[in-house]
């Protein structure tokens, strides 16, 4: 088996990477800070010392990574070394950047020799960890065939998505059903504390309830114990609720729930949670209670 490249080793993609270390894949990592490379090497995978060695050696790269602008400073791209490192290989980009600058990136991997696969997953660190991530696929059948198999360690679902950025759209229509309802879920909190209602039984009212899922649990849980560490960081869930009012907007489509939302994460970034648990949007739903 051919090696496998994996870039970015943060909340999401060190576990990501270490599943498919752990199933045996050919591995070889890279990430900006070195400390999570060495669980990674611990698993059995190599860590390179520079992205551009990561696609010397690797024919397929998997890239997991914050934003556009970490997609394009780790493929060189606008520089002569972006060419080389994606002509004849395949990148599959599983982060979640705008629908638009997948479909550009695309059109250059192309341009260049190299193939694309659009990979975006649904879940958080938690199911990153057990391996039971959804992904959404996008891109050419037959690099999305080849794709496919190595997302089995990470992955419990995978759906096919069409053309590229069929997977990325769809993950901001899920993203969008998640940020509002545990949005939702904070401010029924918040209302319940601010009335003398128990958390600890409002939680086991949801829980044993038509409305109870994964998420609903895991939140209520995390709302109940004051627990604002990271399952899913609240300054990369304002990243996403940007995202989708801007393919709102330029799909001419209304989302007035998505809206609220936006701007309740960014107060609760701007006053100091950016690095907790998305559940802390409730503490800049807290804060429009004193101010009233």
């Amino acid at each position: 088996m051919a090696s496998v490249g994996f870039i970015g080793l943060g909340v999401m993609g060190r576990p990501m990477a270490l599943n498919l270390a752990r199933a045996g894949a050919p591995l070889v990592v890279w990430n900006r800070s070195p400390a999570p490379c060495e669980a990674l090497r611990a698993a059995g995978a190599e860590v390179a010392d520079s992205p551009g060695e990561v696609f010397e050696r690797a024919g397929t790269v998997v890239l997991m990574l914050a934003d556009e602008a970490a997609v394009d400073a780790v493929l060189g791209r606008g520089t002569p070394e972006f060419a080389a490192r994606v002509a004849g290989r395949t990148l599959v980009h599983m982060g979640t950047t705008a629908p638009e600058y997948s479909g550009s990136l695309q059109d250059d991997v192309r341009a260049a020799g190299g193939r694309y696969v659009e990979a975006p997953v649904s879940g958080s660190r938690g199911p990153a960890e057990q391996g039971q991530l959804v992904a959404m696929l996008a891109g050419d059948d037959e690099a999305v065939a080849d794709v496919r198999p190595l997302l089995a360690p990470m992955c419990r679902e995978v759906f096919g998505c069409g053309a590229v950025p069929g997977a990325l759209l769809m993950k901001l229509s899920v993203n969008l059903f998640l940020i509002t309802l545990v949005t939702g879920l904070g401010e029924a909190f918040h209302f319940a504390e601010r009335n003398g209602v128990d958390a600890g039984l409002l939680r086991d009212v949801l829980d044993a309830g038509p409305m109870a899922s994964a998420v609903s649990r895991a939140k209520a849980a995390k709302l109940v114990e004051g627990d604002f560490g990271v399952q899913a960081g609240l300054v990369d869930v304002l990243k996403n609720t940007r995202l989708i009012a801007e393919a709102a907007r330029k799909a001419g489509v209304a989302s007035p729930l998505l809206d609220v939302c936006h701007a309740l994460f960014g107060e609760a970034a701007a006053s100091g949670y950016g690095g907790e648990d998305m559940v802390a949007v409730v503490r800049a739903i807290e804060g429009r209670t004193v101010g009233v």
